[in-house]
Order: C-alpha cells, then structure tokens, then sequence
C-alpha cells in the first residue's frame, strides 16, 4: 500500500455532501434532489469518512474536506501542496471518472506532475473506469503519467537509495 510506504507525504481528500437540500446549489440541488439518502443529515456519518483501512495514517496524513468533486475548489489542497513544496502528485482513489478525473485535471492547470496508479483507481462503472484508463495514458499523455503501483513503490525505493 503506498501510504504505508510515506504517510507524512499523503494527502486523502475526503467528499463531504451537503448536509441538507438547502445547503445543495446550481447542479448539485438537482443531483441531490435524486439522492437525498447522501445528504449528511440522513447519512450514518462513517458512510462519508475515510475508510479506517486508510485513516489510521491521518496524522500524520493530512485530510482535505471537499463538497463537490474537485479538491481544487473551495479547498486548501492547492496551498498545502505549495507549502509542501510539492512538485509530483501520485493519485488514487475513486472514482476514476468523477473524483480522480477532477483531481487529475485540476492538478495539471496548477502545473503538477501527476501520476495516475492505475492499479490504485477504481470505478463503479467498469465502461467508465476503462474509458479513463485509456483518456489518461493516451489522450493526457504529454500531462499525465500512468504507472502501477509496484512501480511507483520501486522508484520510491531507487529515489532513497541513490
């Protein structure tokens, strides 16, 4: 698992819905309109955390709240990374064609390097998940690497080593 490998490192952005139909504006009222049973008021809050596989490493990793499907807006991802001084960013998670593709897209206007573990990214849709694949290692190719995560784990190992 590659948070074992660097937990000061990581990062887990977590999606937060609205709490209520009030709080849920422009597009997102629709969205919520169809499932409500997301809405924080009517959701068993664990059901929105970290899984606790993953959260026993927040600290030392950090956690950034998000309520839409990017954790570039609204958020402070961005200067927490320049804090960092940050250059790469390594990104897994779900959903690879919703949450992982905001991540990614947004990650490359703010001019990171960005690798997609793609053995580290899933989907509830396996067509959309595949589609993604594909968008990330053909069509974003000058912009996005892809690499599994044995690999991304041995460059980390070959980094330390030199």
């Amino acid at each position: 698992m590659l948070v074992e490998r660097d937990p000061d490192a990581t990062i887990f952005t977590r999606f937060l819905p609205a709490r209520n139909l009030s709080e849920a504006g422009g597009a997102w009222f629709r969205y919520y309109q169809k499932w409500e049973g997301l809405m924080l008021d009517r959701v068993d809050p664990s059901k929105v955390d970290i899984v606790p596989e993953l959260k026993r490493y927040a600290p030392p990793a950090a956690i950034v709240d998000k309520s839409v499907y990017s954790p570039w807006f609204g958020g402070n991802l961005a200067t927490l990374l320049k804090t960092r001084a940050t250059h790469t960013i390594v990104v897994t998670g779900g959903e690879t064609d919703v949450c992982v593709l905001s991540t990614v897209l947004g990650a490359v206007d703010f001019g990171f390097r960005v690798i997609v573990v793609h053995d580290a990214v899933c989907s509830s849709s396996d067509a959309a998940h595949d589609a993604m694949q594909l968008f990330y290692g053909q069509r974003l190719s000058q912009q996005v690497e892809t690499a599994s995560t044995e690999e991304v784990l041995d460059s980390w190992g070959a980094r330390r080593r030199v």
